[in-house]
C-alpha cells in the first residue's frame, strides 16, 4: 500500500497543477513551490528516515509516514493560498520519505529468505500501479468534484495505512532495549540533508531561482563545504548516519552507481518526449497521456518475472536484460523524425517500461538485500535519494545536450532549443539520445561489476 500511495499521490498532483494554479490565483512559479517543497523533503530525508527506522523500528517510521500523508492530504485540500499549499506539501514530502524508506524492507522481511527479488517485484509493481491509476482517476475526480478532492481522496488511504501498520506491528513486535539502541548521528543527518538540498538546487536551476538562490558558484561552494564536513563527521562518529564501510560491499556500490547512471539517462528521455510529441507531432495532451501509459503497463507486466529471475539466478541477468531494453528506447529516440508516426514514441515508452520492470526490481533487491540487515532501512532510503538525484541530473543533462546540438544544427549561438524549429529540434533529440546510449552502456558495464553471486546480506560490520 505504501508504494502504491506514494506513486499515486505524486502523479495525481501533477495532473491537478494547472487547475490548482487557476483556483489559487497563482502563476507557474508560485505553484512550482508546491512541487519543489515535496521534492526537496522526499529526496533529502529518505536516507535519514531509513536509518532511523533501522534504529527505532521500521513500523514506527512507516506508520507515522501514513499519518502524515493522511493529515497533510486533508490540509492540502483545505488550503486557501499557494503558500499554505506549499507548506503542507513539504510536510507531505516528509511523510512520503518515511513511507518509502521502510516499505521495501518490510516487504523483504515479510517473505522467506531468498525472496528478495519477489518482494521488490511486488514493490515495483505497486508503485507503478499508482503511476498508472493516478492520471486518469485524478483527471476524473478533478473534473467532477474539483481539485480539492484530488487530495481528500488520499485521506482514507493514509488512515487505512495507519490502521494496517498498527495491526501488523502488534503481531510482530520485537522490542529493542533502549540501552541497545545506538545514538543518532544528528550532525551527520543535518549535513546529509544540507548536501541533498544544495545538490538539488545546483542541478535544478529553475528551483534555485524560485527559492532565491541565483548564484550557481555560491551553491557549489555550499555543497563542497557540506560534503567535506559530512565525510569528516561520518569518519569520526561512532554510529554514523551513513556508514561509509558499506560502500566496500561490491554489490551495494555497483547497484547504487548503476541506478544513478541509468536513472539519469531515463530522465533525459522522459523529459524530451513530451516536447517532441506535442511540439513536433502536434499530439493533444490527452492522447499523450494515453501514450505514456505504455511505460507503467510494461513495468507492471515485467516486475514479477524479474523478481523470480533475481531469486533464481541472482540480480545480474535481469538487470542486464533491463539495461538492454532501455538501450532499445534510446535507439528508437535516435530514429525519431519530424514526420514520424506516434507509434515510434509509444514504442520508446514501452521499451522504457520493460527496462524499468526488469532493472528496478533486480537492482533494488540487490541494493537493499546486500547490506547487513541492520542497515536495510538506510539502503532503502538510498534508493529514493539516488533515484531523485538521477532525475535531476537527467533534466540538467538534457538541457546541456539539447542546447549544444540545437545550436550546432541551426548555426545560431545562444539560441534555446524550441520545437518551432522542428528539423533542428528533432536532430538535437537524435544527438542527445545517441549520447545517452553511451550512458546506458556505462550503466551496463557498472552493473556487471556486481558479480554473478545471488543476493546475500553482508555480515554485521565490526
Amino acid at each position: 500500500m505504501g508504494q502504491f500511495l506514494t506513486g499515486f499521490a505524486s502523479r495525481i498532483f501533477i495532473v491537478s497543477l494547472p487547475t490548482i494554479a487557476v483556483a489559487l490565483h497563482a502563476d507557474i512559479l508560485g505553484i512550482s513551490w508546491a512541487l519543489i517543497a515535496y521534492q526537496l523533503a522526499s529526496i533529502s530525508l529518505s536516507v535519514v528516515f531509513g536509518r532511523l527506522g533501522d534504529i527505532h523500528g521500521r513500523y514506527a517510521i512507516y506508520g507515522v509516514g501514513f499519518a502524515l500523508m493522511a493529515a497533510t492530504s486533508l490540509l492540502c485540500g483545505l488550503a486557501g493560498t499557494v503558500l499554505l499549499l506549499a507548506l503542507f506539501r513539504a510536510v507531505q514530502g516528509v511523510g512520503a520519505a518515511m513511507i518509502s524508506s521502510a516499505t521495501r524492507v518490510l516487504a523483504m522481511d515479510a517473505l522467506p529468505e531468498g525472496s528478495e527479488g519477489r518482494a521488490n517485484g511486488l514493490m515495483t509493481m505497486s508503485y507503478h500501479s499508482g503511476f498508472l491509476v493516478g492520471p486518469p482517476l485524478g483527471g476524473m475526480v478533478i473534473e467532477w468534484l474539483g481539485w480539492r478532492w484530488a487530495f481528500f481522496m488520499l485521506v482514507p488511504l493514509g488512515v487505512a495505512g495507519v490502521v494496517l501498520t498498527a495491526m501488523r506491528a502488534q503481531r510482530s513486535r520485537t522490542p529493542v532495549a533502549r540501552a541497545d539502541r545506538p545514538p543518532i548521528d544528528y550532525a551527520g543527518a543535518a549535513l546529509l540533508v544540507g548536501i541533498t538540498v544544495a545538490l538539488t538546487l545546483l542541478l535544478d536551476r529553475r528551483s534555485a531561482t524560485i527559492v532565491g538562490v541565483s548564484s550557481a558558484s555560491a551553491m557549489a561552494l555550499v555543497l563542497i563545504a557540506a560534503l567535506a564536513g559530512f565525510i569528516v563527521q561520518e569518519w569520526r562518529a561512532s554510529h554514523p548516519i551513513v556508514n561509509l564501510a558499506l560502500f566496500r560491499i561490491r554489490m551495494f556500490t555497483a547497484s547504487v552507481m548503476t541506478l544513478l547512471v541509468l536513472g539519469t539517462a531515463n530522465s533525459v528521455l522522459g523529459f524530451l518526449l513530451p516536447f517532441y510529441m506535442q511540439g513536433v507531432l502536434g499530439l493533444t495532451p490527452s492522447f499523450m497521456g494515453l501514450v505514456f501509459l505504455g511505460a507503467p503497463v510494461a513495468t507492471i507486466v515485467c516486475a514479477t518475472l524479474s523478481g523470480i529471475l533475481t531469486d533464481r539466478l541472482g540480480p545480474r541477468p535481469p538487470t542486464s536484460i533491463g539495461i538492454a531494453l532501455t538501450l532499445g528506447a534510446f535507439a528508437v529516440g535516435f530514429m525519431l523524425r519530424v514526420d514520424s508516426r506516434w507509434l515510434l514514441p509509444a514504442l520508446a515508452m514501452v521499451f522504457t517500461g520493460l527496462g524499468t520492470g526488469f532493472f528496478n526490481t533486480a537492482n533494488q533487491a540487490a541494493l537493499v538485500g546486500s547490506v547487513p540487515r541492520e542497515y536495510r532501512g538506510f539502503a532503502a532510503g538510498m534508493v529514493q535519494t539516488v533515484f531523485g538525484m538521477g532525475s535531476l541530473l537527467g533534466i540538467s543533462l538534457a538541457g546541456l545536450l539539447m542546447s549544444a546540438a540545437f545550436r550546432h544544427h541551426t548555426g545560431v549561438a545562444g539560441l534555446a532549443p524550441t520545437p518551432k524549429e522542428p528539423v533542428a529540434f528533432v536532430a538535437a533529440i537524435n544527438a542527445t539520445c545517441l549520447a545517452c546510449a553511451g550512458l546506458v552502456a556505462l550503466a551496463f558495464a557498472t552493473s556487471l561489476t556486481r558479480g554473478r553471486a545471488r543476493i546475500e546480506a553482508a555480515p554485521r560490520l565490526g
